[in-house]
C-alpha cells in the first residue's frame, strides 16, 4: 500500500470510476440472495428477479444465484431447459445434530452422482455452515479437515467452497487458527456482516481480524448478509450498524498489502463516502492509495463476492452517489 497521492501529475481525483475501474472493482461481486431473509422471497419470484437482472446493463456485476441444498433440485425444475445458469449451494445440514457430518456427506454425494457439468443450474461453488466447537479443548481444524476430505472423497474439490464458523462467544478466540486450517485444506471463508438483529452485526474490529488473517495466511473469501449499501452507515428505523460493500473491498485490499490494522478496522467503520475518490489508475480512501492492479489482486485473492438479497439496491446506490452511471 502507498501513502503517497492517488493521482500523477495531471490528473485529478474524480467522483466517478471510470468503466474499467469498476469493472475490476465490481466484476462478479453480488451473489444473488433473494431466498433469504430480510427478502425471503418465494423460490419462483427470487428466480424471476435474478433473470431479469441478468438483462441489466450493469449485469457483470451479478454473480452466482445463492439455494440452499434442500431446494436444489426445485430450482432445476423452475429452470428446466433454459441456458445454464450458475449456482452457489449451501449445504444446509442441521448444525445442533450430532449427525451433521452423515448429513453434509449424504448431500454432498447427492450434488456428485447429479452430473454437476450436465446439468442447466451449474453449481460453481459450495458454502458450508459448520457447527459450534462442543467442548472446550476442540478446535475448528477437525471438522475442516473432515470437509476437506470428504470434498475428495466425491471428487468435488474442484468446487471452490467457503466455510463459515458460528459467530459464538469462541469466534474471536478460535478465527485465526480456523483460517489457518482452512489455508492448509485449501479452502475458503465466509464472514456473516449482519442480520436480523444488532448483535448479527459484527464490529468493525471483528471483521478486521478476520481479513487480517485471511490475508495473513492467504485464504480467500466471502461476506454475506447486512451488505445491501456501499458505505457503512447507521441504518433509520432499527439503529443497525450497517457494513458497507465498498468499505470491504477497500479494506481487503489494504489487508493483502499488510496494512497496519488500526487502518483496515478505520476503513471499515468510515461512514462518510466523501472519504473515497476515485482516478483512472485506482482508488484512494483518505489519502491512502491502492492502485487498480492491488485491487485486482484483492478480488483474486481477497473479497471474491458477497451474498445480497437486492440487486437494484447496491447499483442504485453507486448511480445516486455519482460513482456509476
Amino acid at each position: 500500500m502507498s501513502a503517497g497521492p492517488l493521482c500523477s501529475p495531471g490528473q485529478t481525483a474524480r467522483t466517478m470510476m471510470t468503466e474499467a475501474l469498476a469493472r475490476v472493482m465490481f466484476t462478479d461481486l453480488i451473489d444473488y440472495a433473494g431466498l433469504f431473509p430480510p427478502a425471503q422471497l418465494a423460490l419462483p419470484t427470487a428466480y424471476d428477479e435474478y433473470r431479469r437482472s441478468l438483462r441489466f446493463s450493469h449485469a457483470w456485476m451479478l454473480g452466482r444465484f445463492i439455494v440452499p441444498f434442500a431446494r436444489f433440485s426445485e430450482l432445476l425444475g423452475l429452470h428446466g431447459e433454459s441456458p445454464s445458469m450458475r449456482a452457489s449451494v449451501i449445504l444446509d445440514a442441521d448444525r445442533e445434530s450430532r449427525l451433521w457430518l452423515n448429513e453434509i456427506s449424504e448431500q454432498l454425494a447427492a450434488l456428485a452422482e447429479g452430473s454437476l457439468g450436465a446439468a442447466t443450474v451449474v453449481p460453481v461453488a459450495l458454502e458450508i455452515p459448520v457447527p459450534p466447537l462442543r467442548a472446550a479443548r476442540e478446535n475448528y481444524g477437525a471438522v475442516v479437515s473432515q470437509v476437506g476430505a470428504l470434498l475428495d472423497r466425491f471428487g468435488l474439490r474442484e468446487l471452490p467452497c467457503y466455510v463459515e464458523f458460528p459467530r459464538d462467544d469462541r469466534w474471536e478466540h478460535e478465527m485465526p487458527g480456523a483460517v489457518e486450517s482452512l489455508a492448509r485444506a485449501r479452502l475458503r471463508s465466509k464472514i456473516r456482516c449482519g442480520g436480523l438483529a444488532a448483535s448479527a452485526f459484527p464490529s468493525a474490529s471483528e471483521v478486521a481480524a478476520h481479513l487480517r488473517a485471511c490475508a495473513e495466511y492467504g485464504v480467500a473469501w466471502k461476506a454475506t448478509a447486512g451488505l445491501h449499501h456501499p458505505v457503512a452507515h447507521r441504518e433509520v428505523g432499527t439503529g443497525f450498524e450497517m457494513h458497507g460493500f465498498v468499505n470491504l473491498l477497500v479494506a481487503s485490499c489494504l489487508a493483502i498489502q499488510r496494512a497496519p490494522f488500526e487502518e483496515i478496522e478505520a476503513v471499515l467503520a468510515e461512514r462518510s463516502s466523501a472519504a473515497f475518490a476515485f482516478a483512472e489508475n485506482g482508488l484512494s480512501w483518505r489519502g491512502r492509495r491502492c492502485e487498480s492492479t492491488a485491487i485486482e489482486r484483492s478480488r483474486r485473492s481477497g473479497l471474491l463476492s458477497y451474498g445480497s438479497c437486492s440487486v437494484s439496491e447496491p447499483l442504485d446506490d453507486l448511480v445516486a452517489l455519482g460513482w456509476l452511471t
